[in-house]
């Protein structure tokens, strides 16, 4: 967590030689642009403008100057590029030329979020990611092809396994650039991988995804395979998920309130996607209504967390849920409370990778909000397996959209939504 005057002798003294400033369109995309050192005071004081009018979902040629203000608590080495003259690079926030923040500025949403969160709930939500992806092989002229990389299956090894020395550099990565993986393996479809991180706040588990997206593309690519985080690569095969393990913890300075107690009320359980959120039995446990207003609005939302045509491919086939609903350690439902020991969480399993993680976690916060102000609490419990289709018509449940046109549609009538996103929707 580097102040401006640390990144600035860091650069000095560490033989830095370029900067990246990386920043967001609407769709999650990351985008970047490269400074020399003797710039990076000026980025700190005054910003460093670029073209909006080219960026997805930006502003038009009329109004087009928007400047980038480096995160300095985000600073990190490039591990793959050279050590001598060091590359690094640090997240931005995008301001206008008056020098307010950028209203399109995803990651400013997910700040903006958090601190609602923790004025209005005195809480922060601890965030844990598990994102699948599938490695494909390339062909003569180095173009992707569908040819998955291995055979394999749910948590085989090798030899079956290819993918084992691709993650292992995929996690050592990641820990040279100061995030933690807690756990990384093959997953159900052929050539499919999955690395989960411990749990974090929002702002940071969203950085973690982004980072991390653009770890494995590189890996990918310098092990002469491309990696592909669509939500149905390949028909008949599992889709690419990017489960949302949900815990809270107490804000710094609000005492004990809004804490989880252990076990308590319908949804016992565990943190981020590691145990780990704090917790304390001597006050009302706030889970059941942050699970409350996301089921509440998570057909509302679903837009935004399956963003893709092929995203509703995906949904309902392959163990990915279709159906509004929650169980108790029932992994056909939308939303999964853990058998834990330790502290209280729930997996929202909908999303997929293609979704803006700001955008994303913005929501579901914005929706816990709602839930513990309003005290919100969802339907009963699911203990059927809803990958059974018989079954699940039985119990008469609502599914999510079953198409982007009608997830837009949903989404673009929501006044939740729009009171969130405002002109982001």
């Amino acid at each position: 967590m580097y102040t401006r005057e640390e990144v600035l002798d860091f650069v000095e003294e560490e033989d830095v030689k370029f900067i990246r400033l990386a920043f967001f369109d609407v769709a999650g995309k990351q985008k970047n642009i490269s400074i020399m050192p003797s710039e990076l005071e000026r980025a700190f004081r005054e910003g460093i403008a670029f073209d909006a009018s080219s960026v997805l979902g930006f502003e038009g040629p009329e109004k087009s100057d928007l400047f980038l203000f480096p995160d300095p608590s985000t600073l990190a080495i490039i591990p793959w590029r050279p050590m001598t003259g060091k590359v690094v690079r640090m997240f931005c926030n995008i301001f206008t030329s008056d020098g307010k923040p950028y209203e399109k500025d995803s990651r400013a949403l997910l700040q903006n979020s958090v601190s609602r969160l923790k004025k209005e709930c005195g809480i922060e939500l601890m965030i844990g990611t598990e994102v699948e992806f599938y490695l494909f092989k390339l062909d003569e002229k180095g173009e992707a092809t569908k040819e998955p990389f291995d055979k394999a299956g749910y948590m085989d090894i090798a030899p079956e396994d290819h993918g084992e020395n691709i993650r292992r550099d995929i996690c050592f990565t990641l820990e040279q650039m100061g995030i933690t993986p807690e756990a990384s393996h093959h997953e159900e479809g052929p050539g499919q991988n999955e690395i989960d991180f411990h749990y974090s706040e929002a702002l940071t588990a969203a950085d973690n995804v982004s980072t991390f997206k653009w770890i494995v593309n590189t890996k990918a690519a310098s092990n002469g395979l491309y990696a592909d985080f669509s939500p149905k690569p390949l028909a008949g095969e599992a889709g690419n998920g990017m489960h949302i393990n949900i815990s809270y913890r107490k804000a710094a300075g609000f005492g004990d309130a809004g804490m989880g107690a252990v076990g308590s009320s319908a949804t016992g359980g565990a943190a981020g996607k590691s145990d780990g959120a704090e917790s304390s039995d001597n006050s009302e446990n706030l889970l059941p209504y942050i699970l409350g207003g996301i089921y509440k609005y998570i057909e509302e939302i679903t837009y935004f967390l399956n963003p893709s045509e092929n995203s509703y491919t995906r949904l309902g086939a392959c163990k990915a849920p279709k159906y509004i609903s929650w169980g108790k350690e029932n992994r056909s439902a939308l939303i999964r409370v853990p058998a834990t020991k330790h502290t209280a969480r729930l997996e929202v399993r909908s999303p997929d990778p293609m979704c803006n993680p700001y955008i994303a976690i913005s929501l579901l916060i914005n929706a816990a909000i709602d839930g513990i102000k309003n005290k919100i609490t969802a339907a009963e419990p699911i203990e059927e397996n809803l990958f059974d289709n018989k079954i699940a018509t039985k119990l008469g449940l609502k599914t999510l959209p079953q198409s982007l046109d009608e997830a837009r549609k949903i989404a673009y009538e929501s006044e939740f939504v729009k009171s969130v996103l405002g002109n982001l929707s």
